[in-house]
């Protein structure tokens, strides 16, 4: 099929300039040009182009938005049901393609096609002229060549989704053998079919696993036979799934070691006057712990925890005590995770170490803001990002809107989902994201450290499966705001994994790209190479499933799998209601900032003044009283919804 060309208008609004498809800078001011290609779900033939030509149409179901520096088309207000599954398992992107935008299907046929974007598309074939299948392979294609540990992953990444996708009838979706496609290590969805009852349970999973073992590698072939013949006859339930693939990847893991290094640097800024972010290790050390030299085939023992940690806060109040908040955030998580580990000596509870860790540094900031009497926006807080290798493990914590991205061969995949409103808005199926942005409020957090006591707080952990090299990035929103770590991975970070480049160097480029091309705020990355290497090690094959003692126990009673990095949820996996707190940068969020603004006229009309407003407080009731009513009418509509 032949590809069409197009023109593609520079996002710059004051220029706008057509540009042709190759280009990566506008011709006219050199501005960037990102290129989204968006992936129809449509069962019939689609147009040439759609959206009155802004979508033009590649190869068969594939378009690119012309005008990419324009929002989408807004979704109506009764956002149709085949797109409400996207909204909400928003939290599991890396996985499921987004909702970007329904457009009319043309020619007065009433209908609409929805348009998802990062879904499986390879954009180097559709580039060339050498394919006219751009998809991403599917799993069964590339199964057969895959590592142990690979194929391994990709169980456990199905099955983590299983109760997700389940919970919004969709898990046949994971059944569809040409909807399961991989970037690399990740396991990505086409798009998502909804359930038959008849099709969407793991007894029909089971049958599908049994026609891959024989292609399974020789070491988990007869343990992936019997794990299928057990959910063929409905003998397994969920958690026990997922705590046999546990099993057999911490088996398999014996013949793999880690080597890993970190690098940290922080910076006040071009604009601020004091650096309110702080980290861990301090700001400018390049940390390669003495047992990475050797295979860590065996657990860190509880006193080398902190060698593998590395965290990134980013100071909230100004000149109230955003750098106070942070510091204070950075010595209580590191203090308590040594001093928890200690306490269990085992990764079994490493879900539960850094929840708590997060929760006392928390408490211990929401105290001094106590002690000193500070009230509504004079609290200081903070935002946390954190990351601890674990033998064949990376697990992954944050509160607020600092971030990880994981960057690998394959890609960059932004791993944390903000804490803020645009993101909640998302989740709850209210909005399509690129909507959401749109809101005044949008970037407002929507939860932070400092803010209010622990029991309020819900900080998310997560795991990610090591088994090929990669680069983990944090960093607080002076790099992440405008794209510029989706812009300069390649260039600047990739050298990492491909070229061994010198960790502290590309700190360093990562930070005067974020005070050139952002400038606007502090800047702290966190870089942490994990290079993967095969042992002389021979593992035999795994011919059993696990016995309940050899069965990690952190599964049956900690927040689920990776996916607990982009939601809240609680011990069980159901999704926990998050108060929207007073705006931690601005005055007031969501919907009932409208309501604030008729009540400061309203003062301000009689006569009131702004201290007034700010001091007022039967006023400040009002408003607190609203904001609790508003949150409580989502939380209900939620619940009817689900």
């Amino acid at each position: 099929m032949q590809k069409t060309a197009a023109n593609i208008n520079c996002p710059n609004p004051d220029c706008q300039t057509p540009n042709d498809e190759k280009n990566n800078f506008c011709s006219q001011c050199n501005s960037r040009i990102p290129k989204r290609y968006l992936w129809a779900v449509s069962k019939e033939r689609c147009p040439s182009t759609l959206g009155d030509g802004r979508y033009i149409r590649k190869v068969d179901r594939i378009f690119l938005d012309a005008k990419p520096g324009e929002p989408p088309e807004a979704p109506p207000d009764e956002i149709p049901s085949g797109a409400v599954p996207y909204l909400r398992l928003f939290p599991y992107r890396l996985h499921v393609p987004q909702a970007y935008a329904l457009v009319s299907a043309g020619s007065g046929s009433g209908k609409s096609i929805l348009l998802l974007e990062k879904g499986p598309i390879d954009i180097s074939k559709l580039e060339s002229a050498e394919t006219d299948n751009p998809l991403l392979p599917e799993l069964t294609k590339v199964w057969k060549q895959a590592s142990v540990m690979r194929q391994l992953n990709w169980l456990w990444q199905i099955a983590q989704l299983w109760k997700a996708l389940s919970n919004q009838n969709v898990a046949s979706t994971l059944l569809e053998e040409n909807l399961l496609r991989c970037r690399g290590p990740l396991l990505c969805l086409l798009e998502l079919k909804s359930d038959q009852k008849s099709l969407s349970s793991l007894k029909n999973l089971g049958k599908l696993w049994s026609k891959w073992a024989p292609d399974a590698q020789p070491e988990i072939a007869e343990f992936l036979k019997k794990l299928s013949s057990q959910l063929s006859k409905e003998q397994l339930e969920w958690q026990e799934l997922r705590a046999q693939l546990d099993y057999a990847l911490a088996y398999c893991s014996a013949a793999q070691s880690i080597q890993y290094q970190i690098a940290t640097l922080s910076d006040k800024g071009p604009t601020r006057g004091r650096n309110e972010d702080a980290c861990y290790p301090s700001s400018g050390k390049v940390l390669k712990p003495a047992d990475s030299d050797n295979a860590l085939t065996k657990e860190l023992k509880p006193a080398d925890w902190d060698n593998a940690l590395t965290i990134v806060c980013d100071g909230i109040g100004g000149h109230e005590g955003g750098d106070v908040a942070s510091n204070l955030a950075i010595d209580t998580i590191k203090a308590r995770v040594n001093q928890l580990a200690e306490a269990s000596g085992n990764r079994s509870n490493l879900y539960q170490i850094l929840d708590q860790a997060i929760r006392d540094a928390n408490d211990r900031i929401s105290d001094r803001n106590d002690n000193e009497d500070r009230q509504d926006r004079q609290r200081m807080g903070t935002t946390v990002v954190m990351t601890v290798v674990q033998n064949y493990e990376t697990y992954i914590a944050h509160v607020g809107d600092s971030r990880v991205y994981w960057i690998t061969e394959d890609g960059c995949h932004q791993v944390t989902l903000d804490d803020d409103i645009a993101s909640r808005e998302v989740r709850l199926g209210y909005a399509f994201y690129w909507d959401a942005l749109q809101q005044i409020t949008s970037g407002s957090l929507i939860q932070a450290l400092g803010m209010s006591p622990s029991q309020t707080l819900h900080p998310t952990v997560g795991r990610l499966i090591l088994e090929s090299d990669c680069v983990f990035l944090l960093c607080s929103d002076g790099l992440s705001d405008n794209d510029r770590v989706e812009e300069h991975w390649r260039s600047d970070i990739l050298p990492i994994i491909q070229e061994n480049a010198d960790l502290a160097k590309v700190a360093k480029r990562l930070v005067d790209i974020a005070n050139t091309e952002n400038g606007h705020d502090n800047v702290t990355v966190g870089l942490v190479h994990c290079q993967v290497q095969q042992t002389e090690r021979v593992v035999q094959p795994l011919t059993e499933l696990g016995t309940s003692a050899q069965l990690s126990p952190f599964e049956d009673n900690a927040a689920i799998w990776q996916a607990s990095l982009y939601r809240n949820s609680d011990p069980t996996g159901a999704t926990t209601s998050i108060a929207v707190k007073d705006k931690i940068r601005d005055p007031r969020t969501g919907r009932w900032a409208i309501l604030a603004v008729i009540l400061l006229l309203m003062v301000i009309i009689s006569g009131g003044s702004i201290w007034t407003y700010l001091n007022y407080q039967p006023f400040k009731k009002l408003v607190d009283e609203s904001a609790e009513m508003i949150s409580k009418f989502d939380l209900l509509k939620k619940k009817l919804q689900d």
